[in-house]
């Protein structure tokens, strides 16, 4: 009985240790989510002020709309896939991976899609399904590092369009999203839309051109790399919100699971230790009742080599 209780014993502390890491790791969850939330406006502030620079440049070109990327159905796709670094997410690689699959089949293409994936866990996954991963970065576990990683994916980006071949980017990630479902948004990087820069232009309102040192052609062309980088920006900084709300989703469930086995474990240690306690009190009962108990001598036979009475 005693091996058996302070084996329970043992499990609770353990499942208390347990517990502990839960919460932690929760609360980190949490700190990060909300910062990245807090970059969101300074991001989207850069991307607007981006799109009014387009808008600008646009004015300098008589022909813009020729800058509108007519895309075929023959056209190669690249599609980027935001996936966590991280475990403890649940199913958000699954929903991802599965957003990329239905991307790719969903629309008529004719060349194979390659994908383009950030994030260690989304990419044991997704080789599992058996997705074509063309290249492959890690995510990151900060928001600091959201520039650093896509300035390098732009690169990536733009040196796999100068090699021919693909007009077709898109990138698919999750937004935070307060249910318990992971919401997946899909966002087109290229055709270039130039379109929708015409109708917002500050040069309009000053009445004058803007002055410019380089070409009208080759500055919207860096104006709209600048602004695919704004872009993933937006949408890393959205990943890794998202990605740490389903983990919080996680360690919520993870901590529901840890209290209702230190209640199990709970109960099984009282009835062990009631049982202990039982056994100690019926021993010594026991114990009690045969010292008090008068001793009986056996009373000798004639003939055995005992004197008789007289």
């Amino acid at each position: 009985m005693s091996n058996k209780l302070s084996e329970v014993q043992a499990r609770m502390n353990g499942v208390h240790g347990l517990e502990s890491v839960v919460g932690a790791m929760r609360g980190i969850a949490a700190a990060r989510s909300r910062e990245a939330r807090s970059r969101l406006d300074g991001i989207r502030a850069c991307a607007q002020i981006v799109s009014a620079a387009i808008g600008d440049a646009l004015l300098l070109i008589d022909d813009h709309a020729s800058h509108e990327t007519a895309a075929t159905g023959q056209d190669a796709a690249m599609v980027i896939v935001l996936c966590a670094e991280q475990g403890f997410v649940g199913t958000f690689n699954e929903h991802l991976i599965d957003a990329a699959l239905a991307s790719s089949t969903g629309s008529a293409r004719a060349a194979p899609t390659q994908y383009l994936m950030l994030g260690d866990r989304g990419i044991v996954a997704a080789t599992e399904r058996g997705l074509n991963i063309s290249w492959s970065a890690p995510m990151i576990t900060h928001a600091d590092e959201v520039p650093a990683l896509a300035d390098r994916l732009t690169g990536v980006l733009f040196q796999r369009l100068v090699a021919g071949g693909t007009t077709r980017v898109s990138v698919i990630h999750a937004t935070p999203n307060p249910t318990a479902t992971v919401e997946i948004v899909e966002q087109a990087l290229l055709p270039f839309d130039y379109g929708r820069f015409s109708a917002t232009s500050s040069a309009t309102v000053r009445g004058d051109p803007p002055l410019i040192t380089l070409a009208p052609r080759r500055l919207l062309s860096q104006l709209a790399e600048e602004y695919i980088f704004a872009q993933l920006c937006e949408a890393i900084m959205l990943s890794f919100a998202a990605e740490n709300e389903a983990r919080m989703r996680a360690m919520i469930a993870a901590r529901t699971n840890v209290h209702d086995k230190l209640e199990a474990l709970t109960g099984d240690y009282r009835r062990l230790r009631q049982e202990e306690i039982t056994s100690e009190i019926v021993e010594l009962s026991a114990g009690s009742i045969a010292a008090g108990r008068p001793s009986k001598k056996p009373r000798p036979r004639n003939g055995h080599g005992s004197n008789p009475s007289f």
